[in-house]
């Protein structure tokens, strides 16, 4: 493969978004990125980690991923020789949650999948911010629904400091384009169907006309998929639910 720079990717979404990063950077010495480890975050990663700017970056390992989505830390480091945060849930908590609902309970309704989420990616995300002023994500407008206003900088009530999406504005063919022209790792789940990458028993492949995000917790209401790291993004929009029996 030829060389490739970042000038070789059509636009101005790169510099603009090494810019942004740099800007972030310099008002928060203590920013992070909280990677999903799916297409828009190892943008991400690709600008913070080749760029050298000093972005901690960390993945949220709830114990469910797919394998793949497991493999990407190790693939990380061997690409840019740094290695990136992994934070767990409490142990505890796991356990006594499957031991009162059962391992897959977050099928049986939306209060118990919320409580998994709570454990195994709130809690762990909490405990990572405290202190912290400022956090980046990967998220996107046009992923969902709940993300139609997304603002590309906004405070967090949530976690209480300030949030930053840099990639809010860029569309899925950016993400895609920048892949390509800066032969950016990527999860190969994206290869098979998977735009939204999440816990194994929680994601799935979508089908041809699908939303981005139909994939994630595919038995409920398109406008309740979020799982509490992003919270802010449900307060503008009546949420509705829907449940389900266990699949299978």
């Amino acid at each position: 493969m030829a060389a490739v720079t970042a000038s070789s990717f059509p636009s101005q979404r790169w510099s603009e978004l090494l810019d942004r990063l740099g800007g972030i950077a310099r008002a928060h010495a203590d920013v992070a990125l909280a990677s999903s480890l799916a297409a828009e975050d190892m943008v991400l990663t690709h600008a913070i980690l080749d760029g050298g700017l000093p972005i901690e970056i960390f993945t949220l390992d709830t114990g469910r991923l797919n394998a793949e989505t497991v493999a990407m830390i190790d693939r990380i480091a061997g690409r840019y020789g740094r290695a990136i945060g992994v934070v767990r849930p409490d142990p505890a908590a796991v356990e006594e949650y499957v031991a009162a609902h059962g391992p897959n309970a977050f099928y049986e309704s939306v209060d118990l999948r919320k409580a998994c989420c709570e454990i195994r990616k709130v809690a762990p995300l909490r405990r990572v911010l405290a202190g912290r002023s400022a956090w980046i994500t990967g998220q996107r407008r046009e992923q969902a629904v709940t993300r139609g206003e997304l603002p590309l900088d906004e405070p967090d009530p949530v976690f209480g400091l300030h949030k930053y999406n840099p990639l809010a504005l860029w569309t899925q063919e950016e993400v895609w384009a920048a892949i390509r022209a800066l032969d950016i790792l990527y999860n190969p789940l994206h290869d098979r169907g998977y735009p939204s990458i999440g816990c194994e028993p929680c994601t799935r492949a979508i089908r041809p006309g699908e939303d981005l995000r139909a994939g994630r917790w595919w038995w409920e209401s398109s406008d309740s998929k979020e799982c509490g790291l992003h919270a802010g993004n449900l307060s503008a929009i009546p949420v509705s639910v829907v449940t389900t029996k266990q699949p299978g």
